[in-house]
C-alpha cells in the first residue's frame, strides 16, 4: 500500500510542476487557478510522501518520488509544452526509470 501512495505522490508532483508551467503561460484569473492547482497538488504530494515514508526507507522513498516527478515532468513537457524529445533526453529518462524499478526491487 505504501508503494501505491508513493507512486500517487509522485504523480501529484508531476501535477504541481505542470501547473507551474501552465501558470507561466497564463494571465489574470486563469494563472491564479493554475497556482491554486499547484498548491493543491503540492499539499497532496507532500502528505502522501509523508504517509509512505512511515513504512518505507526515507532514502528510497525520496529517490522514487523525485524520479517519478522528474520522468513525469519531462514527459509532460514533451507532450504538452512541445519541449524537444531528443535521443539523449529519452535515453537518460529510460535510465532513471530503470533506477526507480531497481530501488523497488531491492527494498524490503
Amino acid at each position: 500500500m505504501n508503494w501505491i501512495l508513493l507512486v500517487i505522490a509522485g504523480l501529484f508532483e508531476v501535477g504541481f510542476a505542470a501547473c507551474l508551467g501552465k501558470a507561466k503561460e497564463s494571465t489574470g484569473s486563469t494563472a491564479t487557478y493554475w497556482y491554486l492547482g499547484f498548491l493543491v497538488c503540492l499539499a497532496v504530494s507532500m502528505y502522501l510522501l509523508v504517509k509512505a515514508t512511515q513504512e518505507l526507507p526515507i532514502g528510497t522513498a525520496y529517490a522514487v518520488w523525485t524520479g517519478i516527478g522528474a520522468v513525469g515532468t519531462v514527459l509532460v513537457g514533451i507532450i504538452f509544452f512541445k519541449e524537444p524529445a531528443e535521443f539523449w533526453r529519452l535515453f537518460f529518462i529510460a535510465t532513471l526509470i530503470a533506477s526507480i524499478i531497481g530501488l523497488k526491487i531491492v527494498t524490503h
